[in-house]
């Protein structure tokens, strides 16, 4: 039976690829070549052993064939996830049943784990909380890590628990009387000290609400936070990873996933407590969510790609797509082939109910398939991820940087009528002359090709196409310095940061010194550099979020590859005639209650405005009281009521709104007063 996912849809005016652009990038018109910006010193995130997932589910009778396992096999999946979502809470592992639900022949544990080792992947399980008990987690354990010796690492703690009607909203098994985020908090302290007192090598993953996406933010009644944070509050110190999960609606969201995974590393280190930075994020049900745009056609496809790019681009350790088969659905035609709104990746040959409209033969691969196997082909485990950019909304571009010095480049073209010719242009990177590899997959192709095509700087995008281009370094490898430790943040003001790192590995000359570089689309500018593994960088923008690599060059000018990122927000001044209080009053996922203290520290005011700016586009006022509010685009002004316009020194005035969001909430961190640049108030 297929899974509908019970999403609130969120709307967004990005497109696709305008997330990869700089914010002053100005699009190119139709005759100009496109152009995409590569720099190979803007170093993200690496790209891990589990990155490529997707789901079994128990009620799919060729979850364990060996035809299934070749072919995500094949597609390159490293990660399988067991047993399948929202039946996680009704399934009893040691008898193979799920009371309510449909178990298909040949879909037990083992048969499973044979199908994992046959694909060359690693298994996560997902242990019941709603109808299960902690014993029984633990149980699995050792069944699974002890007696079979499977050495299963990942483990989460129920599926999508926050839909246990605790805010209204019931499709997810829960048999605990108690249903708040405090109680599976409770419990799983309760299954991760059971189940690691079995193996303490396994990780124990907790279920969080993605932000933006229904029920997050919301606190329900009795409940002393968020789910978020109650649950990394309670359970924080005994969890490895946290459990995501992202059905965007649309096929247009990707500008999305950087506030989204920041949002939730913010929250693990406000609530989880100390030693938080452990703790990884696993999205393990991801799919586009969009039968009428293309589930398993080539739009569909496009998007899949461009999100596992820019999620394991953001540090997530997998990415898992819902399903591997799931069957038919809507059936539509888009971009000139059939979409039969199956969410699987592969055929499940299922009909229509009145049997008018049949899936292709069971296991013929959907377009998503070739976006996984590109995804695979593109980023390998142990390249890093760098930035690139594009000058076109239609076109998306990705970039690795690989250990043997080779780049790799994935180029989509969501555009369904028009080819490209594309003009690359490479920094901290020269690539060798002569026609670079190519893989190229486009609509309606039923595999991957692969030639040697173009140059290393032009190549033609077909449209509704994914293009990896494998380039070869021009300069030599040997000798250059290694790159410096993981940077950290040892303090921060408003207009300073102090950071630090391990030293880098010397090549074959003395490292002469290090380059701080800040990120911006895939433009760097150098914020420093020094001799030492110290710096304070200084001339900073208050209430900014900054992402910064460090490199190392050696006496002979040679420059190594970048740090891994550190990101950071800068403060607000500590003294300031003025300070800002913002404090959610109730937030309902799409928009929220906003109540702010203006505070004057200074000379009385007879008038006074205060103006912040949103972060994001998909931010807006839609109310306010208490002062005259207007609203020019991003930027927000409150001005004084006529009745009311004095603020005294010490005095304070408490003001309010409304904010309407439909994307991850990144809430405003500066305000002026009058002009002067408040301190904030956390």
């Amino acid at each position: 039976m297929p899974k509908v996912p019970l999403r609130a849809a969120l709307a967004v005016l990005l497109t696709l690829a305008a997330f990869n652009a700089p914010a002053t990038t100005a699009y190119a018109s139709d005759d100009e070549p496109v152009h995409v910006a590569v720099n190979a010193r803007a170093g993200l995130a690496t790209v891990p052993e589990t990155g490529i997932g997707t789901n079994h589910a128990i009620w799919d009778t060729n979850l364990g064939t060996n035809e299934t396992a070749d072919l995500l096999k094949d597609a390159g999946v490293k990660l399988l996830r067991y047993p399948g979502g929202s039946y996680s809470d009704i399934y009893h592992w040691e008898t193979h049943t799920a009371p309510g639900g449909y178990v298909a022949p040949d879909t037990d544990f083992d048969t499973f784990m044979n199908g994992v080792r046959r694909t060359g992947a690693q298994a996560m399980v997902t242990a019941n909380y709603g109808t299960g008990t902690a014993e029984e987690a633990a149980g699995w354990v050792r069944y699974a890590n002890i007696t079979k010796r499977y050495g299963i690492k990942y483990w989460e703690i129920g599926n999508e628990i926050y839909g246990n009607g605790h805010y209204g909203a019931e499709w997810e098994a829960d048999d605990h009387p108690d249903k708040s985020p405090h109680e599976y908090a409770r419990n799983v302290v309760a299954y991760a000290d059971a189940m690691k007192a079995v193996d303490p090598t396994i990780k124990i993953g907790a279920v969080l609400t993605t932000p933006a996406n229904w029920p997050d933010a919301i606190v329900a009644e009795g409940d002393s936070g968020s789910w978020n944070q109650v649950v990394l509050s309670t359970a924080g110190s005994k969890i490895d990873f946290v459990i995501l999960h992202w059905y965007p609606g649309a096929l247009d969201r990707t500008g999305h996933i950087s506030d989204m995974i920041q949002l939730t590393r913010e929250q693990i280190a406000t609530y989880a407590g100390p030693g938080s930075e452990r703790i990884g994020i696993a999205m393990t049900e991801f799919n586009t969510g969009s039968s009428s745009n293309g589930t398993n056609t080539q739009p569909g496809a496009l998007a899949a790609a461009d999100s596992y790019a820019t999620l394991l681009a953001n540090g997530v350790f997998t990415v898992d797509w819902w399903n591997v088969h799931n069957g038919i659905g809507e059936v539509t035609e888009v971009a000139g082939h059939t979409d039969y709104g199956d969410f699987g990746l592969l055929s499940s040959a299922s009909c229509t109910s009145d049997g008018s409209v049949c899936e292709p033969p069971l296991n013929t691969p959907f377009a998503p398939y070739y976006a996984l196997q590109m995804v695979g082909k593109f980023a390998r485990p142990g390249d890093r991820f760098i930035r690139a950019a594009t000058d076109r909304p239609e076109v998306a571009a990705h970039a690795v940087r690989r250990p043997n010095g080779d780049l790799a480049v994935l180029l989509i073209n969501t555009s369904e009528d028009t080819s490209y010719p594309v003009e690359l242009d490479y920094t901290g990177f020269a690539p060798a002359a002569g026609a670079p590899t190519v893989l190229t997959h486009t609509n309606g192709a039923t595999s991957i090709t692969s030639g040697s095509t173009g140059t290393p700087t032009a190549q033609t995008l077909p449209p509704l196409s994914m293009t990896t281009v494998i380039l070869r370094p021009a300069d030599p490898q040997a000798g250059r310095p290694g790159s410096p430790g993981q940077p950290k943040l040892t303090a921060v003001t408003g207009t300073t940061a102090t950071l630090t790192w391990p030293a880098a590995k010397p090549g074959t000359r003395k490292i002469a010194k290090y380059e701080v570089v800040r990120q911006h689309g895939a433009v760097t500018e150098q914020l420093g550099e020094t001799s030492g593994t110290t710096i304070t960088v200084r001339n900073l923008k208050p209430g900014t979020r900054y992402t910064v690599n460090v490199l190392a060059r050696d006496t002979g000018g040679a420059q190594s590859w970048p740090s891994a990122p550190l990101t950071f927000t800068t403060g607000t001044p500590a003294d300031s005639s003025c300070s800002v209080k913002l404090t959610v009053q109730s937030d309902w996922s799409s928009g929220y209650v906003g109540s702010l203290d203006i505070t004057n520290h200074g000379a009385p005011l007879d008038g006074w405005t205060l103006s912040f700016t949103w972060p994001r586009a998909w931010q807006s006022l839609d109310s306010g009281w208490s002062a005259v509010w207007t609203e020019d685009g991003r930027e927000v002004r409150a001005v004084n009521e006529a009745a009311n316009p004095t603020l005294d020194t010490g005095a304070t005035a408490t003001i309010g709104f409304v904010g309407n969001y439909s994307g991850p909430n990144v809430l405003p961190a500066v305000f002026t007063l009058n002009g002067t640049t408040c301190t904030t108030v956390p």
